[in-house]
């Protein structure tokens, strides 16, 4: 299983590859490239015996759809994807990807229904954001039966150990700062 660190790189700009490569973290969740260098991006963190999650929607020119998926998964060869569509994380457990969904809490309407799918759809991990609402996590964690990870306007180390404490399998951040904090100081 892919999340064996608490602690996974969001990679937003492609300089911050190498910087994620000088960690120990295993897990990087991919928000940056195009549909003409993604392919050598999964290679390289493939390379280094990481794991890969490619966050769909944030890659142009690969549409969200059955196409765009089988194209990743058949050609690009990440491990997973990261997806807010509960369509997409179907079709990615169907060409044997595995699969975070990424659900926003930004209101009760908003958890219920994305709990609803995500019961229906049963993701391999949920990502929440954002990730300083550790009492949300706690909620969260005790409602469903597969990992949560959280991320979104983390700033500090408290914040990651906070969301930790509250039941979270592992925290997510693009801040490469973070990274190196987590590391240093022993986050597992």
């Amino acid at each position: 299983m892919f999340l064996q660190d608490q602690f996974i790189a969001t990679i937003k700009q492609p300089k911050h590859i190498e910087l994620f490569l000088q960690t120990k973290w295993r897990t990087a969740l991919l928000q940056t490239g195009t549909i003409s260098v993604i392919k050598r991006y999964v290679e390289l963190l493939k390379a280094h015996d990481r794991y890969v999650f490619v966050h769909i929607e944030k890659i142009p020119g690969i549409s969200y759809d059955k196409e765009g998926l089988q194209f990743l998964a058949k050609f690009v060869q990440p491990h997973g994807i990261v997806s807010t569509k509960s369509t997409l994380i179907q079709l990615a457990k169907k060409e044997r990807l595995w699969t975070i969904q990424r659900l926003f809490l930004v209101d009760t309407d908003a958890v219920e229904n994305g709990l609803q799918a995500v019961q229906q759809v049963m993701p391999d991990a949920l990502e929440v954001m954002p990730g300083i609402v550790p009492d949300m996590v706690e909620h969260l964690v005790k409602q469903i039966k597969i990992p949560v990870i959280t991320g979104g306007l983390i700033q500090n180390r408290g914040q990651m150990v906070q969301a930790l404490r509250k039941g979270a399998q592992a925290v997510s951040t693009g801040n490469p700062l973070l990274w190196k904090i987590a590391e240093k100081e022993g986050l597992q």
